[in-house]
């Protein structure tokens, strides 16, 4: 798989709001960085930003569980980066 291991149970389905990224993770929590936006993150921040502002910049769109509805999902979001085969679907 490509955002998560096999065999994973539970898992967060999150959106960056920043780039419009969305992705698999492992946490749950409700905002967590994004994976692409947290490389480019610049730490000085100014007067009217948090630090929580500038680097939880992905949401928690659903919270998925069993391996099944992962795979799935995964399957999904992976065609749209690294493209391939779609006759699964």
């Amino acid at each position: 798989m490509y955002y998560v291991p096999e065999g994973t149970r539970e898992c967060g389905f999150y959106e960056c709001k920043k780039c419009g990224n969305r992705f698999l993770s492992l946490q749950t929590m409700q905002r967590i960085p994004c994976p692409d936006c947290a490389m480019d993150i610049d730490y000085e921040i100014g007067p009217d930003e948090s630090m929580e502002d500038v680097t939880d910049t992905a949401e928690l769109i659903e919270k998925l569980e069993g391996e099944e509805e992962i795979e799935k999902m995964d399957g999904l979001l992976s065609l749209a980066v690294i493209g391939g085969d779609c006759e699964w679907i």
